[in-house]
């Protein structure tokens, strides 16, 4: 960054700084700051304004801190990034004054900030990386601990045979918002864990978000081996053995990174399992400072949150009993008990055998545990059942917080100028609260559409410019270009399915009856196109199988263009999908959807979900925002997805397609507004971080 700031002229000598904090990410002025700075760059980094400062002229930044408009723009920004950064008026310091000097420590395995820093994989990333913005906009005393992927998640290529192939590529750290943490002496910060008789070492860097800080682990450093160098290179990659070493880093890791930075964590909140073993740690901590383990256990459970994610049970991590005897050996000794004891604080049958499993392991030690939406704290309540057998279901310890997306970065520029001009300047304040967005009710209807329209423009222009760019650099072939999307008619109802691809989503319930999916794509007056996206696990076959379906489809030319795959989603990507297709579809087996937060992107920005009734859908669907797949229980798999695509059909055929085509003289669908209206004004408070990370700290 100090190479930046010397570069800059006077007047913008603070550029670099607002650039290194990720607040511009969900700030609207402070985005078109670097958007001015230079456009052409600014869409060819995707958004980012540290490449932009590192690639603009010296000429253009001479022109800009002698332009007295973009002066005032810059000085207007700054005051309002020193404000929020300042931190004494927000709503934790004026609702919890005598907390301000806790600490909030949340770790997660993936954090989603901005599409420049690769570092996360889907929804629960993304959840995190909201969760930490919200946690700056509401003023908590807030860290987040997690890795550095120097290589990332995989960019996914789709060639012509459809078959998905994971590239990696290194991530330069002079071209993102990430700093080196340094110790006094100027040496850079590191922390150890024994990690199967070896020591290995992990070098700690620093991203801002807003007001909250993310200290991120990097074992590439040259004292360890090249086994070990290579552990935090990728996110989900690798055996069960890396699996464990890595989730060793993190727990144990983790908790020695707060204790070298100085914090003392009132709140140890885990996202997801994989962080489970800084229990171990805290407990070892404890019992070192001379009490017994029963009483360190019930010391760090007071002060340990844990949040489950998946109700599918292969997505819960589970250990060989080998595995933690190699990684852990000693510790139980450290704990003062014995190796039976330390194994039990974990047990848990699966279906290849006896093994140790980190939800199990964080639902025994955690004070508090919660799903992530109500139908998916029940259904833990009964998988997770076993681990307390003297209770009922109805009593087993799991309680629901409702996930929520972080409206201010979610929302259009453009939807978000409507609601300036309707709801107030000060909306984003109050975002969480329903009784404001009552006020959509003045919003004419031919306002919220031809804002609806502007944003199906962009999403198609969009699609135009990546094809484009991929046929003039020679890397795609004509049937590419095709599947990208370049045939779709920007005038046709537009369906977006954009989620990562597992088998329980399934992607392709759609084409069940491809001549009934045919007539519907095909019908001259009231023509449908459907636009998929999103990646299959490396080392899921099925879910790539899948993919390679989805693209096939796209190729046929039955369909005539109207079905477009767009590859490697991302979260540049998902703007444009969130913001401007017409209805977003969520086909997933119930009730194995834990929240969905996809869904929720989209309906913030007027765009209404056609869903099961799965996840977040059941407490978001009141009949008049969107629509529900009847999903009544079936027998068979076969059985109920056959009903669920006649469900599906139904619905398009008789109710979605009339009333969107239903104009009147001034080509308005007024009905179809409606729904959109209601979409907004229903879930955009309630599925909010705000809502969320309130209730969090309430709670």
């Amino acid at each position: 960054m100090n190479e930046l700031i010397e570069r800059m002229p006077a007047k913008l000598r603070r550029l670099p700084e607002l650039a290194y904090n990720v607040w511009w990410s969900w700030n609207a002025e402070a985005r078109e700051l670097f958007r001015r700075l230079d456009f052409p760059l600014w869409r060819r980094t995707q958004h980012n304004p540290v490449k932009v400062l590192g690639l603009v002229s010296d000429q253009t930044l001479n022109a800009r801190a002698e332009d007295a408009a973009y002066l005032r723009r810059f000085n207007k920004v700054m005051m309002a990034y020193d404000r929020a950064m300042s931190n004494g008026h927000s709503w934790f310091h004026v609702t919890y004054p005598h907390l301000t000097r806790k600490t909030i420590a949340y770790f997660s395995f993936e954090f989603g900030l901005h599409s420049s820093l690769p570092i996360y994989s889907g929804g629960l990333g993304i959840l995190s990386g909201d969760h930490a913005k919200e946690a700056s906009d509401l003023g908590l005393p807030f860290v987040g601990v997690g890795f550095l992927y120097p290589q990332g998640y995989f960019r996914q290529r789709l060639p012509s045979h459809g078959w998905q192939e994971a590239i990696y590529e290194p991530l330069d750290m002079n071209d993102v918002p990430i700093l080196p943490v340094k110790r006094a002496d100027g040496e850079d910060m590191c922390i150890s864990v024994d990690m199967g008789g070896r020591t290995v070492k992990a070098r700690i860097w620093r991203i801002q978000v807003g007001r909250v800080p993310l200290f991120l682990m990097d074992t590439d450093v040259p004292a360890n081996d090249p086994w070990d160098r290579e552990l935090s290179a990728r996110l989900y990659s690798g055996d069960n053995e890396m699996r464990i070493r890595q989730e060793l880093m993190l727990g144990v890791g983790g908790v020695r990174l707060l204790d070298e930075l100085g914090y003392h964590p009132s709140v140890l909140h885990m996202n997801e399992g994989h962080s489970a073993f800084l229990l171990l740690e805290s407990i070892r901590q404890e019992v070192n400072r001379g009490r017994n383990f029963e009483d360190a256990c019930e010391r760090v459970k007071a002060r340990t949150v844990f949040t489950t994610h998946t109700p599918v049970p292969a997505g819960h991590d589970a250990f060989p009993f080998y595995l933690m005897d190699k990684y852990f050996h000693g510790f139980a000794e450290q704990l003062g008990i014995s190796r039976e004891q330390f194994l039990m604080l974990g047990h848990h049958a699966e279906p290849w055998g006896d093994a140790f499993n980190m939800t199990v392991l964080a639902l025994r030690l955690s004070g508090q545990t919660n799903g992530v939406s109500q139908l998916h704290a029940e259904v833990s309540r009964e998988m997770w059942q076993p681990v307390w057998p003297e209770r009922p279901v109805a009593e087993v310890p799991i309680r629901a917080v409702t996930n929520g997306v972080h409206v201010p970065g979610w929302t259009a520029g453009e939807m978000r100028q409507v609601f300036i001009k309707y709801l107030g300047g000060d909306w984003e304040d109050h975002h969480d609260d329903p009784v404001l967005w009552e006020r959509l009710a003045e919003v004419p209807d031919d306002e919220l559409w031809h804002v609806h329209v502007t944003l199906k423009a962009k999403l198609k222009d969009y699609l135009r410019m990546r094809a484009r760019r991929a046929w003039t650099e020679g890397q795609c072939d004509p049937t590419e270009a095709l599947v990208g999307g370049t045939l779709l008619d920007p005038n046709a109802l537009t369906i977006g399915f954009a989620r990562r691809f597992a088998t329980y989503k399934r992607a392709t319930l759609l084409f069940t009856d491809m001549e009934r999916l045919q007539r519907l794509m095909l019908d001259l007056h009231r023509p449908v196109q459907i636009i998929f996206a999103g990646k299959a696990h490396p080392a899921d076959e099925p879910g790539k199988h899948l993919i390679q379906q989805v693209y096939n489809y796209a190729k046929l030319n039955q369909f005539g263009g109207r079905v477009a795959f767009v590859e490697n989603y991302d979260m540049h990507t998902a703007r444009y999908f969130t913001q401007g297709v017409d209805v977003w579809l969520n086909t997933p087996r119930r009730p194995r959807e834990a929240s969905g937060t996809s869904g929720m992107k989209a309906t913030i920005n007027g765009i209404p979900n056609l869903s099961i009734l799965d996840g977040w859908w059941v407490e978001g669907y009141n009949g008049a925002n969107g629509w529900a797949i009847d999903d009544g229980q079936f027998g068979s798999t076969e059985e109920q997805d056959y009903h669920d695509a006649q469900s599906l059909y139904h619905l398009l055929e008789e109710e979605i397609v009339p009333l969107y085509y239903n104009r009147d003289r001034d080509g308005i669908p007024r009905g179809w507004v409606e729904v959109m209206r209601e979409a907004i004004r229903s879930n955009a408070p309630r599925f909010s971080t705000r809502r969320m990370v309130k209730e969090y700290t309430t709670e």
